[in-house]
């Protein structure tokens, strides 16, 4: 893969890097010559998995904790482009929702974004320039039934980008955020049904039939939205702040 010069000598910071997109980020980062990854999870087993050949630095936290972003204010001060992508899972009709389960996802949905993007943004601030790229979800702009606070969390998270986009504007720092339909992740794992259904048919199975309403008929793969962020991060969309890209195979048309 030929390398970015956009991303040579610099420090990126992917949240939610133990699987998934975030992996997928961090796998793709360094192979444009990042220079040292600051990569966040609460799975630090899966973190330690990665196989990357730049400078690397591990944190076991919950990007809901303000004191995590506190400490790292001090110890990582310099932060070049960030993928505010950690994220949890959650459904329930809003009628049915308890109050505890939507505020964990919102804690780390939103509140999360929230703080990571806030880090980012000050130590940005410092340096006069920087890339941003937030996930959101196809989710938050079209209205899905039964997926409760997950839909809610990232309509608030693509609205927020656009503010940070303008509040970023005048410092060099640019803000954008994608917004995926189905990806195939560790995500679904999270879910009953999801488990049910795999038991039943298989992964394999469960994933395309769940693909059905979607006109490309199948999910993206992590590696496709990594290519995606990637871009919105790099010098080759120097003229893009403020988008949210929305990459879901059709399934919002």
């Amino acid at each position: 893969m030929q390398t970015n010069t956009s991303f040579a000598g610099s420090a990126a910071l992917v949240t939610g890097a133990a699987s998934g997109i975030g992996a997928a980020c961090a796998r793709w980062l360094d192979a444009q010559g990042v220079q040292r990854l600051i990569l966040i999870d609460t799975d630090l087993a899966g973190l330690q998995s990665l196989e990357l050949s730049c400078e690397i630095d591990l944190i076991k936290g919950s990007v809901g904790d303000e004191a995590l972003w506190d400490r790292l204010d001090t110890s990582h001060p310099q932060v070049d482009f960030a993928v505010v992508n950690a994220g949890v899972g959650g459904s329930g009709p809003i009628a049915e929702h308890g109050f505890e389960s939507w505020r964990r996802v919102m804690s780390v949905n939103l509140d999360g974004a929230f703080l990571t993007l806030s880090y980012a943004m000050r130590a940005m601030q410092r340096r006069g320039s920087g890339s941003v790229v937030v996930t959101s979800s196809a989710t938050g702009i079209k209205a899905v039934a039964g997926i409760g606070a997950y839909g809610v969390a990232k309509a608030g998270v693509s609205h927020m980008t656009r503010i940070a986009a303008l509040e970023g504007a005048p410092h060099g720092i640019r803000v954008n955020a994608v917004a995926p339909g189905g990806v195939d992740t560790a995500l679904w794992d999270g879910s009953p049904d999801f488990r049910k259904a795999v038991e039943a048919n298989g992964r394999e199975a469960t994933i395309k039939a769940m693909s059905g309403d979607t006109p490309r008929g199948r999910f993206a793969t992590a590696d496709e939205l990594a290519g995606q962020i990637g871009f919105l991060l790099s010098d080759a969309a120097a003229n893009i702040t403020g988008e949210i890209l929305v990459t879901d195979g059709g399934y919002s048309l």
